[in-house]
């Protein structure tokens, strides 16, 4: 079993930056591929970004590609999985959750291939 926290959301101005923070609890990130998605009010919950738990390389979503990074680290013996949110844009405006994969996962952008979801944490862009 695995546990996610997700905090850092918040009420920003374009062009801001925000860092998402997902606490985990339970198994180490190096057995789970890691993600972040996004819900906006009346859309369905996409693909934001996912770190390979191999090599810690980042997938994005190509409208965020250049202005997120997704990381992890393990100060402390606390796993934690971060996504930093520069040049934020209205359309950025979601719930943001952090999800672990299903055992075998190395990467993946594909939402059913999560197994673990956090409560979410709101991120609203507005001038």
């Amino acid at each position: 079993q695995v546990q996610l926290v997700e905090s850092g959301g918040g009420l920003v101005r374009p062009g801001d930056s925000l860092r998402l923070s997902c606490a985990a609890s339970g198994r180490t990130f190096t057995d789970y591929g890691m993600g972040w998605f996004r819900q906006a009010p009346g859309k369905e919950r996409e693909f934001v970004a996912a770190l390979n738990r191999f090599n810690g390389y980042g997938l994005y979503k190509d409208s965020v590609q250049g202005r997120f990074t997704i990381s992890r680290d393990n100060a402390n013996g606390k796993d934690t999985l971060y996504l930093q949110m520069n040049s934020l844009k209205p359309e950025d405006t979601a719930l943001y959750y952090c999800a672990a994969g299903r055992p075998g996962v190395v990467v993946t952008k594909i939402i059913g291939q999560y197994s673990y979801w956090g409560q979410g944490t709101q991120v609203t862009v507005s001038a």
